[in-house]
């Protein structure tokens, strides 16, 4: 059947070549009947003006291959049926041979020149209407919103302007192009041409077997996929300004991609924006509104431990868990609290010159209950120099990762809290020996985010997330990685800065 319609098309295309042909002979003929009549009224210069217009409107309607048939036939013609002896194609005076030959030069020139204005005139129609298409492209683009959009828009402009099948074939998130099965298109050079960003396929120099045109659809920022033509004339060449055409197109519809892309970044990042600002609002009021309460269960519960007379054992045992747990969680709403001021900038820093070293201490006191069971070690270098920063906060920083280290290391696991001078900063670190940072931890500063998913272990991992927040209200940073001999370690990193002059000492004279 795929033969048969071949066979079928291929002679279409043979009868519509030879059409021309035929009506420019059968032109010549014509003319030639109509002028007999006129032999006893008119010259034979005359009547070969005859022969030469109907060369002139066959090159204006036909073209230039035409014109060529319907000057010799014209010729012929004209000898056979006016000049005498009269049907014959002998000549029995020298001048008509001039005739002739100037005839047949006319015709044939005639014929190129007005071929070629021909040719002219109908490129600068199809440059027309392919500008105007390229306007309506590129107006239809600005208007796209989704990437859809985009793909329906190209694939309708390619057919108009070009008379094509147009297929954009768009990248997964490994870079790998997929290509619709009902389509001629090879995948194998379609990704060759989008991991080069150059063209390939019909018409270029990688290829050029195919009939289809796999033109890289390169944005500024990166090549966001592949154009593929397949002319409906399989056999129709490709001009070269067509080809600058169609890659004009596909530099639209590339940009266009883009800026869809980046309208959907934008899109989702308002999105998260919003979110995290509700989320703020709303932990910032549950925090305020419980904080109260849970402060009053806190002293109610410290005081039922403490009443006198003593309580029972057992009593006192569940006085002592209530007072733990509402002392839990007045410090988790207190740290939601405290997200939602230093994420708002509602926080006012007490930004002092401080002895790190003084800072280190009030946190192992601080911390001094929760560590107990572990070997705890300082590994501070002398002569640290002073820095500038809320000391408070900076202690509470140091109370969240030696809590953390506590929590997630076994009893009797060795905790070291060391500071050093690093370049233009000073560094202070909580290390363990413990099992280490879990597999794939990389957000573990992020809101809400434990290193064990799924664990018994109190918390709803906010501490780093208050630690990475004050850490860098300060100007710093702060890093967690996995140690070569095991265990886990906290980094921060301040700015060292300029400390102000120690004032001069008065010296009695």
């Amino acid at each position: 059947m795929k033969m048969s319609a071949s066979n079928d098309f291929v002679k279409v295309r043979s009868r519509a070549r030879a059409w021309p042909y035929a009506c420019a002979a059968l032109a010549s003929l014509a003319t030639a009947l109509a002028a007999t009549p006129l032999l006893a009224f008119l010259d034979l210069a005359n009547i070969a003006m005859l022969f030469l217009l109907v060369v002139v409107l066959v090159a204006v309607r036909f073209g230039r291959g035409p014109s060529v048939l319907a000057t010799c036939v014209s010729v012929a013609c004209f000898d056979f049926f006016f000049v005498p002896p009269r049907f014959t194609l002998a000549i029995s005076d020298f001048q008509y041979a001039i005739t002739f030959v100037v005839m047949l030069v006319v015709g044939l020139i005639t014929g190129h020149l007005t071929a070629g204005l021909r040719f002219q005139a109908q490129l600068a129609t199809q440059r027309e209407q392919r500008a105007l298409a390229l306007y309506a492209f590129a107006r239809d683009l600005s208007g796209a919103l989704e990437q859809a959009q985009v793909l329906d828009l190209t694939q309708a402009a390619i057919a108009r302007a070009f008379h094509a099948t147009a297929t954009l074939l768009l990248p997964d998130d490994d870079g790998r192009l997929h290509a619709p099965i009902d389509t001629a298109i090879d995948v194998h050079v379609a990704q060759w041409a989008f991991d080069h960003a150059a063209s390939a396929g019909a018409g270029t120099d990688t290829l050029s077997a195919s009939r289809v045109l796999y033109l890289p659809l390169v944005a500024p920022m990166r090549t966001r996929g592949i154009l593929a033509i397949a002319p409906h004339d399989s056999a129709a060449t490709l001009p070269a300004e067509e080809r600058q055409q169609r890659e004009t197109f596909a530099a639209l519809a590339a940009i266009a991609l883009e800026r869809v892309h980046y309208i959907a970044v934008a899109q989702g990042a308002l999105v998260s924006m919003e979110s995290e600002r509700l989320r703020n609002a709303l932990l910032a009021a549950l925090s305020h509104d419980l904080r109260t309460p849970l402060t009053i269960l806190v002293g109610q519960s410290e005081a039922l431990a403490a009443s006198k007379p003593p309580l029972p054992s057992s009593q006192q045992a569940m006085a002592l868990a209530l007072h733990s747990e509402a002392q839990r969680m007045h410090t988790l709403v207190v740290n939601l609290l405290d997200m939602a001021r230093i994420q708002s900038g509602d926080v006012t820093f007490n930004l002092q010159w401080q002895d790190i070293e003084e800072v280190v201490g009030s946190a192992l006191r601080i911390s001094a209950p929760v560590l107990q069971g572990h070997v705890i070690a300082t590994q501070l270098a002398p002569g640290l120099p002073l820095l500038q920063f809320d000391a408070v906060l900076v202690e509470r920083v140091l109370c969240n990762l030696l809590e953390n280290a506590a929590k997630y290391t076994p009893a009797g696991s060795r905790i070291v809290v060391g500071a050093r001078v690093h370049g233009p900063a000073v560094e202070l670190s909580v290390s363990d020996n413990g099992p280490g940072l879990p597999a794939g931890a990389d957000d573990l500063f992020e809101k809400f985010t434990r290193g064990e998913r799924e664990s018994a272990l109190p918390g709803v991992g906010l501490g780093l997330s208050i630690c990475r927040a004050i850490v860098e209200a300060h100007g710093g940073t702060i890093m967690a990685r996995t140690l070569d001999e095991g265990g886990a370690a906290f980094i921060i990193s301040l700015p060292r800065g300029t400390p102000p002059a120690p004032p001069p000492e008065n010296l009695d004279e």
